[in-house]
């Protein structure tokens, strides 16, 4: 082979690598800007769902999980109501005044605390832990709504007005606690979403330690699992909607709210609870 004959063939297989490796890379850059395209997508997808969940009361989703939930025989249905957790909100302030009279509905994130003297042996996995050194209200998500699991029983508060402004600047979108809170006025003052079951005015390091973050709890016997949808109603109280049951929740809601708004309209014009009901529930 004549050097001029070799020569042309390592550059042409040098060419074909170098044109493998651009289409290589480009298939990389295509491929990623379809993933980010797709997770763009998605992410307006649920802000629209979320959004047209503002139409409906706490109740309408209980309404709906009621319907939706299949449970072992036997077992009490929820229907996602987070029983005893209510607004902790200054209630001198009126709906369009104050972030804590309106409705918050978001995606959850979670912390599971437990009691200081009785911690469990199996730790988390890494991902789930608050390293040494670190605080879970800095490592709170944006968008989300934290829901802390307090272990029953403990007379300490869970989050305070000091967490309740951090989470604010790191744009959570509220919090529930299966617990108390305190520092009542700061927590209003924060414009934060608060909901609990009662009030304290001791510290959390008093009775509790972060176990883990973004894990299943279960607040007063709700299982809520990161990414399923908190609903916080000022009026009828918190629901959780799993999301696997997102888009039946939203697809049914509007036929049982139509057919009840058709029950108390026939109620008013004179016919009996009964009678509606068998008209239009069926």
């Amino acid at each position: 082979m004549s050097s001029t004959v070799g020569i042309s063939l390592s550059l042409s297989r040098i060419t074909g690598r170098r044109s493998l490796q651009a289409f290589n890379l480009n298939r990389h850059r295509l491929s990623s800007a379809t993933m980010s395209t797709s997770m763009t997508t998605k992410s307006h997808d649920l802000q629209d769902k979320l959004q047209f969940l503002h139409n409906f009361s706490a109740c309408d989703v209980s309404d709906a999980l009621l319907k939706l939930q299949k449970l072992p025989s036997g077992q009490v249905a929820r229907a996602g109501h987070l029983a005893d957790i209510a607004p902790f909100a200054s209630f001198s302030f009126t709906r369009s005044e104050h972030a804590n009279t309106q409705k918050v509905i978001a995606p959850a994130s979670t912390l599971k605390l437990v009691p200081k003297a009785a911690v469990p042996e199996e730790k988390p996995a890494t991902e789930n832990t608050v390293p040494k050194g670190s605080h879970w209200v800095d490592m709170t998500e944006a968008g989300t709504i934290v829901v802390i699991e307090q272990p029953p029983g403990q007379k300490c508060a869970a989050v305070g007005g000091i967490m309740a402004q951090r989470m604010k600047v790191r744009q959570v979108a509220g919090c529930v606690v299966g617990g108390r809170v305190r520092d009542f006025a700061e927590l209003t003052d924060s414009g934060l979403a608060i909901y609990a079951q009662g009030r304290s005015t001791v510290g959390t390091n008093a009775e509790s330690v972060v176990y883990a973050r973004n894990v299943p709890v279960s607040i007063t016997g709700v299982s809520v699992v990161p990414g399923d949808i908190v609903f916080l109603d000022p009026d009828e109280g918190a629901v959780v909607i799993p999301q696997q049951l997102l888009d039946e929740t939203i697809s049914l809601m509007p036929t049982l709210v139509a057919a009840d708004d058709k029950v108390k309209e026939a109620v008013v014009q004179g016919l009996t609870v009964a009678e509606a009901f068998k008209k239009f529930r069926g």
